[in-house]
């Protein structure tokens, strides 16, 4: 997710906004309504046009579950977790981190990591999956700040080659991905770190042939890795179960969407999913 970390901005603060606005169309009468929380401007996730793989998981949701689709819009750069209760609350928390417990979570209906992006043409870094590679050591290397792999390229010591791409700025996630893979392209950069999801939507898009390898291998500091839930209400278990049950019956249609989005989609041991095909909720 670039400078805001897709896998880790729910999580970032311990409590949440009591209200909040929504908006979408209103729902027919006696249509029961799913209300799903999602950032309004936050490519390849989601934004108020409907074009993101998570608004294309909603849709799929809603439409297996026999609701009409309402949005709350929540810029995830507010640093919050939605709250989930109250008045206008969510029934579904999209792209949140499996475990953290600040909200309830499904299953994963995903499995992502942080990637290694490359230029395809770079003989040098073929075959690098681990940031503990000595192949890496002097190459120039862009990174996130504050982010996982940074900590980790820290411990390997190599960090005083990196550049640092600062995730607090007023850049959106999608310009600290661009900038990073055209300087990538361009050569200024030998490498670049990138939460997955983002890494390989944006990778997609170069002129130039990119490498992405997913970081599944690494012996030394803060997980890379997640499994990707949908955040929803604590005490509600049907609710839960019904949302599980779909996520489990639509795994290959879920999966082909995350692909649609070259989305480098892992199973629960790190190797990359096998294509499924392009679904046709896609781009």
């Amino acid at each position: 997710m670039g400078t805001r970390l897709k896998v880790l901005v729910w999580a970032a603060a311990a409590f949440a906004i009591a209200a909040l606005c929504c908006t979408g169309p209103a729902a027919a009468v006696g249509v029961p309504v799913l209300r799903v929380c999602a950032d309004p401007d936050n490519m390849p996730f989601s934004n108020d046009k409907g074009e993101g793989f998570e608004n294309k998981l909603a849709e799929l949701i809603a439409d297996r579950l026999g609701r009409e689709l309402v949005y709350t819009w929540f810029p995830e750069n507010t640093g919050y977790v939605p709250n989930t209760t109250g008045s206008n609350a969510c029934d579904l928390v999209t792209g949140y981190a499996q475990g953290t417990g600040l909200i309830e979570d499904t299953n994963p209906y995903y499995f992502a990591s942080y990637v290694l992006i490359t230029r395809g043409e770079d003989t040098d870094l073929e075959g690098v999956t681990s940031l503990a590679d000595p192949r890496l050591k002097s190459k120039r290397i862009g990174l996130v700040a504050r982010t996982p792999p940074a900590s980790i390229l820290a411990m390997h010591g190599l960090i005083a080659d990196a550049k640092p791409f600062d995730d607090r700025s007023r850049e959106s996630p999608a310009d600290v991905a661009r900038e990073m893979i055209a300087a990538i392209e361009s050569g200024e950069l030998d490498a670049g770190l990138l939460w997955g999801p983002i890494g390989g939507y944006y990778a997609s898009q170069s002129s130039v042939p990119l490498t992405v390898a997913p970081l599944v291998r690494e012996s030394v500091g803060p997980a890379t890795f997640y499994g990707i839930t949908l955040g929803v209400r604590p005490n509600e278990p049907q609710f839960k179960h019904q949302v599980n049950k779909v996520l489990a019956e639509n795994r290959t249609e879920i999966t082909a969407i995350l692909q649609d989005y070259d989305v480098p989609v892992l199973d629960r041991e790190g190797q990359l999913a096998a294509a499924v095909g392009t679904p046709s909720a896609g781009r």
